[in-house]
């Protein structure tokens, strides 16, 4: 695959297609016929033949045994497109505010479906979108042969990403599994599974007896700068805000996170983390844990994951959550001996390692497909 810098072609295209012709401009109204779906949100169960979907990241909502449906266009097929991009695994019914490609003119499958992926609709609105969609200009080669080719690439591309997804997924419940059966039941005292080694009841001790929550400091816009000594932490800066402030103030050692120091966001998104880092200055949102000699670090983080989990599973999955210091304190916990805090601890990392292995891959895989489509499409 070469770069191309011809007008009217993408910057990226498959060599054997670098002297083809220019892309075609059309609208998408021009070139699909499709179908709107009236609202089956009443007509779903527990089981049935069809799926019912609605539009989101986990889109079904039920399943139907297909009586009420009466319009054929409203059976939608595996293979079939629609707006909301779902690929099921087995016939499916939109449930509500979504749109069915009946058929494109001039458009191989897999090359339509990366087409249409790239003028993805924002979660609400599917159909208000296509409304604005139909009427946009598309960009497509008119050579069947170039369709295929970027449609199969896209194709095995998704396959891939598909896969490192379901690997993920699958870490993360053997993870979420040793999490449930290493640490002591609600009412007991004991884990169902142990090292060799260590027998005997788990303590229970409140977290704030053992562990010092302390929260950063909160900053003046004035004294966070665009260049200076340490660089300020902050909640977004563990998920997706890679841009930083800075600081030259000398605090107190409390006020600074090291490298390996455990801390915990607590406000939007929250939960605990280990600073992998140089050594910061951290914002009032998160709390430094400074832990007792009856603690051992990774333990602790297992500990705290779990705990977080739990809450989780109470909201429906929100990640707003407002963690409070007082809570944290009050909560109780329960401790086995050091040794076997360690164990417990080095084992369940070695887990978060290749979570965050296949995670870092993962993300990678979906920035490379982006940067792909964005090039291979004009």
């Amino acid at each position: 695959m070469s770069k191309s810098k011809k007008r009217l072609v993408p910057v990226r295209r498959f060599k054997e297609f670098e002297n083809a012709d220019t892309w075609e401009q059309r609208k998408f109204k021009d070139i699909l016929k499709t179908h709107s779906f009236r609202s089956y949100l009443a007509d779903i169960s527990e089981n049935g033949e069809y799926e019912v979907i609605q539009q989101g990241d986990k889109p079904i909502v039920g399943y139907s045994d297909g009586k009420p449906f009466t319009n054929y266009k409203d059976i939608t097929l595996f293979g079939d497109h629609t707006v909301s991009l779902y690929k099921p695994k087995k016939p499916f019914f939109v449930a509500t505010d979504g749109v069915k490609i009946l058929s494109a003119d001039n458009f191989e499958g897999d090359y339509l479906y990366t087409t249409l992926e790239r003028y993805k609709p924002e979660p609400q609105g599917y159909k208000r979108h296509f409304t604005i969609l139909k009427n946009q200009d598309v960009w497509f080669t008119g050579n069947m042969e170039e369709q295929q080719k970027i449609g199969t690439f896209f194709k095995q591309l998704d396959k891939t990403i598909a896969l490192h997804q379901r690997k993920l997924d699958k870490l993360k419940r053997v993870k979420s599994a040793y999490l449930t059966e290493m640490f002591p039941a609600e009412g007991e005292r004991e884990p169902k599974r142990r090292f060799p080694g260590f027998t005997g009841a788990w303590e229970q001790r409140k977290l704030g007896k053992v562990a010092t929550f302390i929260n950063g400091r909160a900053y003046k816009q004035n004294e966070l700068l665009d260049s200076g000594k340490y660089k300020v932490l902050r909640v977004g800066n563990f998920y997706t805000n890679d841009s930083w402030y800075y600081s030259n103030l000398e605090l107190a050692d409390k006020y600074y996170i090291d490298k390996g120091d455990l801390v915990y966001t607590w406000s939007a998104t929250f939960g605990p983390h280990i600073w992998d880092g140089e050594k910061v200055i951290y914002h009032y949102h998160i709390w430094k844990i400074e832990l007792s000699e009856s603690l051992d670090r990774d333990f602790t983080l297992q500990i705290l994951e779990a705990d977080k989990a739990k809450l989780l599973a109470n909201t429906h999955g929100s990640t707003m959550i407002h963690v409070t210091k007082k809570d944290m304190e009050s909560k109780v916990i329960s401790l086995p001996n050091i040794e076997e805090q360690k164990q417990i601890g080095s084992y369940l990392m070695k887990f978060n390692s290749l979570i965050a292995l296949h995670q870092r891959k993962l993300d990678k895989l979906k920035k490379m497909k982006a940067a792909y489509i964005n090039e291979m499409f004009v």
